[in-house]
């Protein structure tokens, strides 16, 4: 468990570096014109990610979930695919990667690297997806990664996905 604990604290220290990139390119993008959607959802999406760091932790501490090997590591080879693939998004994204919604006028929109796919709407949210079930699901979190599948899943497919759709058609 507490392997567990640190691998999830090191997850959130990842994190906040990544809120670092996002909080400099959203300035950037602010100050070229950049108009910004979805600000009455985003705490919302922030609340649910922290919280599934804290409650992973603790659903293992306080129900005492065993780490299951065969499963445990299968989750965490995901976990850690989902951090691939997070990068990848990231690295393809460049400057316009934010954790919010913003659209700089006459932006071109990217088609590089998992967003080449058209088959692949939204790559960040499958990630996301992914990672909100194997992170909790390495230790046995089953009720967390429940929660924020389905929280999760309101989030995106009410909120977070059309927000974003309707910011994006300005592009075209």
């Amino acid at each position: 468990m507490i392997a567990y604990t640190v691998f999830v604290f090191l997850t959130g220290l990842e994190r906040l570096w990544e809120l670092r990139i996002s909080s400099r390119n959203a300035a950037l993008a602010l100050a070229k014109g950049g108009k910004e959607y979805g600000l009455s959802h985003f705490p919302w999406m922030v609340a649910l990610h922290t919280g599934l760091l804290f409650a992973a932790v603790a659903e293992v501490w306080i129900f005492q979930r065993p780490f299951l090997a065969v499963w445990g590591w299968v989750f965490v080879a995901l976990a850690l695919l989902a951090q691939v693939g997070r990068y990848w998004v990231i690295s393809s994204l460049g400057e316009q990667w934010n954790t919010r919604v913003i659209v700089v006028p006459g932006a071109p929109r990217v088609r590089r690297g998992p967003y080449r796919y058209s088959w692949l709407s939204h790559p960040n949210y499958w990630i996301v997806a992914i990672e909100g079930i194997a992170l909790p699901m390495i230790h046995s979190a089953w009720i967390t990664a429940l929660a924020f599948t389905v929280l999760n899943a309101i989030l995106l497919l009410g909120f977070r996905i059309p927000t974003e759709n309707r910011a994006l058609a300005e592009l075209s």
